[in-house]
């Protein structure tokens, strides 16, 4: 019986196989790398309602971050500012300008500002603010200087493999209370040493195990 195909055919079909295969794996590889927390979350920036400019309130004029995340020392959560914070400045400085056109509408209506989140977990893990900021870890730590940024971004990947590196050795990370958001800070010494010296001062062992961010 005559054959169909010639012998040869079996080579090049086993030789197509592996490059069809080489390409499944390269899109699975591709797929897995480019979800990953620390290229798909990391640099995100979208854009805001309103142009508001860390660089020119908390680099150029030295606003302090508590003046409008005001609930960091005692609550889970960083509080977006309301518009009355805004105001209490901008009734005077540049009233009328174009730029904050949406802020005096807000003010006036009473309807929020709708700023865009950045730092986003997952809704199974459990972040206290407070808890960080009054054991000593800086705003720098987790959110970069922001007093350098004309318009925030993610600055760190934020997953658990960050935040267990973090758990299990956070004297690096660790400045004293009152300068968690002194973003210019700059230890005169060994900043390890400097958190070590916290860690034994306040008894601070942050859990690593599940339970400890996953309730």
């Amino acid at each position: 019986m005559a054959l169909i195909f010639p012998k040869s055919t079996d080579k090049y079909v086993k030789i197509g196989g592996g490059v069809v295969g080489l390409l499944v794996l390269g899109g699975i590889s591709a797929y897995a790398y480019f979800t990953l927390p620390q290229v798909m979350d990391t640099g995100y920036s979208p854009q805001q309602p309103v142009a508001y400019s860390h660089k020119l309130h908390a680099g150029n004029l030295g606003m302090d971050c508590y003046y409008c995340h005001n609930t960091v020392y005692k609550a889970a959560y960083s509080a977006i500012p309301p518009t009355e914070t805004c105001m209490n400045c901008h009734v005077r400085v540049k009233p009328q300008s174009e730029r904050l056109l949406k802020v005096r509408e807000s003010y006036a209506t009473g309807e929020s500002i709708p700023w865009v989140k950045i730092h986003k977990l997952p809704d199974y893990v459990y972040f206290n603010h407070s808890a960080h900021i009054n054991a000593g870890v800086s705003c720098v730590t987790c959110h970069g200087r922001v007093d350098q940024m004309a318009e925030v971004k993610q600055f760190a990947p934020l997953n658990m493999g960050w935040c267990l590196d973090c758990h299990r050795n956070p004297a690096p990370n660790l400045r004293p209370v009152e300068l968690v958001t002194k973003l210019s800070w700059t230890p005169d010494r060994d900043p390890a040493e400097i958190g070590r010296e916290i860690i034994a001062a306040k008894h601070i062992n942050p859990p690593t195990n599940c339970s400890g961010c996953h309730r």
